[in-house]
Formats: structure tokens, sequence, C-alpha cells
């Protein structure tokens, strides 16, 4: 009985041992840098330096941009204020003459004779 129960723990530990050998050589397939998650991973870290290097460079040309839209609306605000006034300062303007519009069709053609054209030519 001694005899197969060390028997049966050979196998045991035999099989343990295979096991461990097969799940050794998975694990360092796994972790190969070249075509396992190792490379995943190594690529994945590249890509991720490059996109916080473009996103540090798109917050300074948004910064930029803000603050040249910020000096933008200040000047526009500023003319906003003089445009406002000039159009104040034209109501105290006193309003022009219109001449009287006439209807062509109606009346008959009226001719006039300048005097400014005689003496001229004096």
């Amino acid at each position: 009985m001694d005899m197969i129960a060390d028997i049966l723990l050979v196998a045991g530990a035999l099989g343990a041992g295979f096991y461990c050998f097969v799940l050794a050589r998975r694990l360092s397939r796994f972790n190969d840098l070249e075509s396992g998650v190792g490379g995943a991973v190594a690529v994945l870290s590249a890509q991720v330096d490059d996109l916080t290097k473009t996103l540090s460079a798109a917050q300074s040309t948004a910064a930029n941009s803000t603050q040249s839209l910020q000096e933008t609306s200040g000047r526009a605000e500023a003319v906003a204020k003089k445009l406002e006034l000039m159009m104040a300062s034209m109501h105290d303007l006193p309003t022009a003459e219109t001449p009287p519009v006439r209807n062509v069709m109606s009346e008959e053609p009226m001719f006039m004779r300048h005097a400014d054209r005689t003496r001229r030519a004096q």
C-alpha cells in the first residue's frame, strides 16, 4: 500500500512539474516583446507618450487662441461703444429736407433755361 501511495505521489509530482513547464512556456510567449502582450504594452506606451505630447501642444495652442480671441473681443467692444456714441450724436443733427417726389408719368415735360450758361460764355 505504501508503494502504491509513493507511485501515485511521484506521478502527481511529475504531472504538476509538466503542468508548470507548459505554463512557463506559455507565459514566456505571452510576455514576448515582439508578438506577445509585452509588445502590445510597449506599443501602447509609445502611443500614450505621443498622445501626451500632442495634447500639451493642443492645450498651448488653445490658450493662445483664447488670449487672441479675448483681445479681439475687447477691441470689438471698444469700437461698439464708439459707434454707439456716434449714433447718439447723429440724433442731434438736423434732418435734411428731401425734395418732393414727382410723378414723371403724369406731368408734362418741363424745360428750364439756365442763366449761368450765358454768363460763363462771356
